[in-house]
Order: C-alpha cells, then structure tokens, then sequence
C-alpha cells in the first residue's frame, strides 16, 4: 500500500492545486514587469513535484536550474555544514531568481543557501515554499510566496519523504509510521 505509515491527510490533491495556482498567479504578478530574465531554480529532491506543477502555472518566459545541498554527511542530525552536491548549470548574475523549496523548518541550511545564491550577484532573489513550519524557525527566512503554514507535525507525500519513501503519494499527510533506530524525523 502506497500510503502505509501516513496518517491524517494535511493537504489534499485538490488542495495542494489550489496552492499551486495561487502562489503561480502571485509569482507571475511579482515578475510581470521585470525586464530581467526570471531563473526558477528548485533544491532537490524535495521541491522536484511542486516546481514541476508551479512553473506550469507561472505565466511569464523562464529558464529553471536545480541545486542540491546537504548539511547532513552520513547522518540525520544536520553538521550545520552546507554543501552544495550538485550547483547550478547557469550563471544567475543579473537574473531575477526565485528560489523554490517544499518545506521551510529551522531554516539553517536554507539561510546558507541563500547567502551562496546572493553571493552570485542576481538582480533579485526571492523565495517561494509549498509549506512553513514558523514554529521550528531557528534562523529567519525572508519568505516572498508561501503555500501555507503549519503545524510542527513531519509530513511526508509531493515530494517530501522519510528515508526516501513517500515521495509520489500524491497527497501531503503526517507520518505515523516506525521510525528507524538513529533516525530523525526532523526535517
């Protein structure tokens, strides 16, 4: 059974398109005007389904590029460490960039990258999150398009996992399920 070890459904198919529609519709508003390329860039894995369904709803010319990152090295306690497994394939430098995550938490290693992104010297760079988690925030996130806040609860499903499972459940539900010797379930 595809959803074994989730349990109340947080956001539902209907939903999630719901979110996804409105946050293209605030994106495309934001960037109508700008003369610059707009770069949609995704942190994998996490954010590979909601970009994919985001960058259809955002009606504007776009390029897209993927990160991914890790503070984690072999274990489930972040090092605190960011680096970066997999950069970008473009430049960005003078591009309006939007950066899209699925889930924002304590925000540590997000916060480090967007200091690196920065760095890069982008016209703009503004952040867009299927879910928040304000609750866990350690570091503070400047949030520009947010799908919905909630509650500190781990949740599995479009793209968000635990140890790799869950990922294609179509929905977004609260795991219930076993959770392995020496894991976390802090995202």
């Amino acid at each position: 059974m595809l959803e074994k070890g989730l349990g109340k459904t947080l956001l539902s198919e209907e939903q999630l398109k719901d979110i996804v529609v409105r946050l293209g519709r605030e994106i495309t508003e934001t960037y109508k005007d700008s003369e610059n390329e707009l770069v949609v860039i995704g942190l994998l894995r996490g954010s590979f389904l909601f970009m994919a369904d985001l960058v259809r709803q955002i009606q504007l010319p776009m390029t897209t590029d993927f990160m991914t990152v890790s503070s984690y090295g072999d274990g489930t306690v972040s090092s605190g460490d960011v680096k970066v497994v997999m950069d970008l394939d473009e430049t960005i430098t003078g591009c309006d960039v939007l950066l899209v995550e699925d889930i924002i938490d304590t925000g540590n290693t997000f916060s480090k990258v967007i200091r690196m992104l920065q760095n890069r010297d982008p016209a703009s760079l503004k952040i867009c999150t299927l879910l928040n988690k304000p609750s866990r925030r350690q570091v503070e996130v400047p949030i520009d398009f947010c799908g919905m806040d909630i509650p500190d609860e781990f949740v599995c499903g479009y793209g968000l996992d635990y140890a790799q499972k869950y990922r294609n459940v179509p929905y977004v539900g609260i795991y219930t399920g076993p959770v392995d010797e020496g894991s976390s379930v802090t995202e």
